[in-house]
């Protein structure tokens, strides 16, 4: 275990009481593996469908190959600031925007409370993934159910295409290419410690496939007394916000968030984590200071731009 103490380090951007850590969740990506490029893919799925709406074979191979060859080419002023506003959001979540936005703007058609629908779509860009309270019409339940995971699907066909695939067969070849730097070695110092780790995602994790196959191709061990204990995230059909995810998690391990930390570069985790009580470091490139600020107002305690940073371990000490 470590205690974590206050410094008067620049990195320290929310003060935070001296505690004892004993569990960290870690984001994937974007705060340890840089091999999913995901934001002009997300960007380009999403603008797709608030423009030309959902047609039967609108994940026919025809255009995701389109859909490939489209990616990053132009910017996209409205889905380009919703995926970096979004990140940490189940991947469903996101998919779910965009067919409520088309929705909005007429080219998916669909019997619905339009008000209700434009008041979710708000809610999603603020970040809340569960709306329960709402009474929404069997038609659009249905549609969304039916074609919600249709499209992540086909989000996660272009990304393949666009980036992971070669990406992760480099990766497994030259790994700290892929890697935010010094990742391992801080999750490696954390384990020895006996800190707990354990990585949280939006993404699918199936054993052998997808996220799960990437971080233990960066090297990453996985399982009881790894480098990483578990893996955590969703399904193609159930919406698991991370925030949900970690909860449960927090949960399962009958701890006190106050003895967690929290690693993301996303406003999930990070929201989240604050909530919790947890000890939480945003993991952003200096370039991103829209992030940054936004970060700092969700309750970050800690910003760095990589895990090299000597003020970063000079944060912890063993007990």
């Amino acid at each position: 275990m470590l205690r974590a103490h206050d410094t008067n380090s620049e990195i320290i951007i929310n003060h935070f009481e001296n505690r004892k850590i004993c569990y960290a969740f870690h984001d994937i990506d974007g705060t340890h593996s840089l091999i999913r490029e995901w934001p002009p893919v997300m960007s380009i799925c999403l603008y797709n469908v608030i423009v030309n709406g959902l047609p039967e074979d609108f994940d026919s191979k025809e255009n995701e190959k389109r859909l490939i060859e489209s990616c990053g080419t132009k910017v996209l002023s409205e889905t380009d600031r919703f995926c970096i506003e979004s990140a940490g959001l189940s991947a469903l979540t996101q998919m779910e925007w965009a067919i409520r936005r088309a929705v909005e703007e007429g080219t998916v058609k669909v019997s619905c409370n339009k008000n209700t629908n434009s008041e979710i779509i708000k809610r999603i860009w603020n970040g809340e993934e569960i709306f329960d309270e709402f009474k929404e019409t069997d038609e659009m339940r249905e549609m969304l159910a039916e074609r919600t995971p249709r499209l992540f699907k086909l989000y996660e066909a272009v990304l393949n295409g666009y980036c992971r695939d070669k990406n992760l067969e480099k990766a497994k070849e030259n790994p700290k290419d892929f890697l935010v730097p010094g990742s391992m070695e801080f999750m490696r110092f954390l384990k020895e410690q006996g800190v707990k780790n354990y990585f949280v995602t939006g993404a699918v994790v199936e054993k052998g496939m997808g996220m799960h196959e990437e971080v233990e191709g960066l090297g990453y061990k996985i399982g009881r007394d790894e480098i990483v204990e578990d893996i955590l995230g969703s399904t193609w059909t159930e919406k698991m916000p991370k925030e949900m995810v970690m909860k449960e998690l927090l949960e399962d391990l009958k701890t006190d968030g106050k003895n967690v930390l929290v690693v993301g570069d996303g406003r999930a985790e990070i929201l989240a984590g604050s909530e919790m009580g947890a000890l939480v470091i945003s993991r952003l490139p200096k370039s991103a200071q829209y992030q940054r600020k936004l970060h700092k107002n969700l309750g970050a305690n800690i910003i760095i731009d990589n895990y090299t940073n000597k003020d970063l371990y000079n944060i912890f000490e063993p007990i």
